[in-house]
């Protein structure tokens, strides 16, 4: 068994700092460091690629909406040409400051509305292939197993890599309990571990009603944003290794 462990990174701006990039660097094998459209700034970009590179962590672009002030978790509408060239100019902005530190992007992972809203509209799915095509066809995505990307990607000829979320509560259907609902964040870390074997070993979740639903996942994610992301982000690690799984980067 092997299993991805990625986390949110580099998502504060200026002199306001959110998480602990350094300590989760040192728990995580994927970071997907904010471009500058939800958060980060150029110098918190070059100094968390750094930090991930002198870790031998894989970078990933985690590309959003152009959101500072709702941190990329408003849904917006965007014409397919103007997502397409904005999610363009993240990427190649993140990787050219990723190879300025001796690593690169390996990886592209959407955040916050962006991230459910091209899991079921293909037209902004679309949007979102066509400019890591336009870039390099040979990034993967992260995304749900349930997800319009994945037909999408395909006719392009883009890797698509399914993910699933430790601390997050799961609908039947297979997505995401919206974070404002009561319950869609699990803070317990003995929870959160526990979900995150499960996922990596029986491919399973229990989703909000009691029901099993299946989670097909090469990746798994802790929020860097949660309260004791750090905590949680090492009970799922020791919990993965104790169950005899392998951590390793999918890329």
């Amino acid at each position: 068994m092997m299993i991805d462990l990625n986390a949110d990174l580099g998502e504060g701006f200026g002199n306001w700092l959110l998480g602990d990039d350094a300590a989760l660097l040192d728990v995580v094998t994927s970071a997907n460091i904010a471009c500058g459209f939800h958060a980060g700034d150029p110098l918190i970009i070059r100094r968390t690629c750094a930090a991930a590179v002198d870790r031998g962590v894989m970078i990933g672009a985690q590309v959003s909406y152009r959101d500072l002030a709702g941190f990329g978790r408003r849904e917006m509408e965007v014409d397919p040409e103007e997502l397409c060239a904005e999610v363009l100019y993240q990427l190649a902005a993140l990787d050219g400051i990723a190879r300025a530190m001796g690593g690169r992007v390996s990886y592209v992972k959407p955040h916050g509305a962006l991230y459910h809203r091209i899991c079921r509209d293909p037209e902004q799915a679309e949007a979102v292939v066509a400019a890591i095509v336009d870039y390099d066809r040979s990034l993967p995505m992260l995304t749900l197993p349930v997800s319009a990307v994945h037909e999408v990607a395909a006719r392009e000829g883009l890797t698509t890599v399914t993910e699933a979320f430790a601390d997050r509560a799961y609908t039947p259907a297979g997505t995401l309990v919206p974070r404002r609902s009561p319950g869609a964040i699990v803070y317990d870390p003995v929870t959160v571990a526990a979900r995150a074997v499960r996922m990596a070993t029986a491919r399973t979740v229990t989703a909000v009603d009691g029901s099993q639903i299946p989670v097909d996942a090469r990746s798994i994610c802790v929020h860097g944003d949660t309260p004791d992301a750090v905590l949680l982000a090492r009970a799922v690690r020791d919990g993965l290794i104790a169950a005899g799984v392998t951590l390793k980067a999918f890329t």
